[in-house]
């Protein structure tokens, strides 16, 4: 099983675990969401360092991936790892069984999404295979905020409705630093919630109020996570594109708006930058916005 994985170190104490964008590369042959739903878009887990402790958010899309972290860790003398789980989606969460005996932290939306859907994620039908058996479950819930102490170094953890209505981003208040999960993505949002726009625009706000210097998300563009992330305009592009998918709900003949075109601005400002492999995330976002405003008719 090849991966790809690329370490990189955006921030001081922060390691970037990167795989996928890597042409002609293929995790596992025919259609899975590893390779068509990650893999293919770029995936970064990240790890918080600081003495010989680690913060893991996130354990990757599978046991290699999760299993390359820890080593890359050890190797450098870390001996305490806790992890933090940024949402339930399948892309996160895959290598947990590798950090069993390490504490797994959620927050109480994700540990319920997860048990709800345990059995098909270790099936292999919920999103269709690989399965991820056996799901290790988070062993520490918490609701809205927490402080975790890493090796000295205050993390808050804080829930949000973006993406997904269960995301915990982490906030390093003392560098201004935010990993923000999926709650933004370059080049666009993958759209999982179509009928939770109202609540992610409010809670983009909410994201924007802590004046974020740096961003670092789990999908984007390798080089800008390597030179330390995306600024706090990141926020702003994934709201316009919001706004701009509700636009498409209310008038479907604006379907079929080219996305460089959509996203014109954010483009320009460099708030974003333009990857092929969106075109198919946005055409599948679009077709499922009308879908959703049709059901809702």
């Amino acid at each position: 099983m090849e991966i790809h994985m690329r370490v990189l170190a955006p921030h001081p104490n922060v390691l970037a675990f990167y795989d996928g964008r890597v042409e002609g590369y293929r995790f596992s042959d025919g259609a899975n969401w590893v390779d068509d739903g990650a893999l293919s878009l770029g995936i970064a887990s990240y790890a918080i360092v600081h003495g010989e402790e680690a913060l893991v958010y996130d354990t990757h899309v599978s046991i290699a991936h999760a299993a390359f972290i820890r080593r890359t860790l050890e190797q450098r003398g870390i001996r305490r790892i806790t992890v933090v789980l940024s949402h339930w989606h399948l892309d996160h969460i895959a290598g947990n069984a590798f950090f069993a005996d390490c504490e797994i932290i959620a927050n109480v939306r994700t540990v319920a999404h997860l048990a709800r859907h345990k059995a098909a994620l270790e099936a292999g039908t919920l999103e269709g295979p690989p399965a991820i058996a056996p799901l290790v479950m988070p062993t520490r819930t918490f609701e809205d905020r927490l402080t975790l102490n890493v090796g000295g170094l205050p993390v808050d953890l804080m829930t949000f409705d973006i993406h997904s209505d269960d995301a915990t981003v982490l906030w390093l208040a003392q560098d201004r630093l935010l990993l923000a999960g999926d709650t933004l993505e370059d080049t666009i949002t993958y759209v999982a919630e179509p009928d939770g726009f109202a609540r992610h625009l409010v809670d983009l706000n909410r994201l924007r109020a802590l004046s974020p210097l740096s961003i670092l998300p789990n999908h984007g563009a390798a080089e800008r996570i390597a030179s330390g992330g995306y600024g706090a305009d990141f926020i702003n592009a994934t709201e316009q594109y919001i706004g701009a998918l509700q636009v498409i709900q209310r008038d479907p003949s604006r379907r079929d708006v080219a996305l460089r075109d959509l996203i014109a601005a954010p483009l320009a400002s460099g708030a974003v930058s333009y990857f092929a492999g969106y075109e198919a995330v946005h055409a599948r976002n679009v077709a499922l916005v009308l879908e959703a405003a049709a059901g809702a008719a």
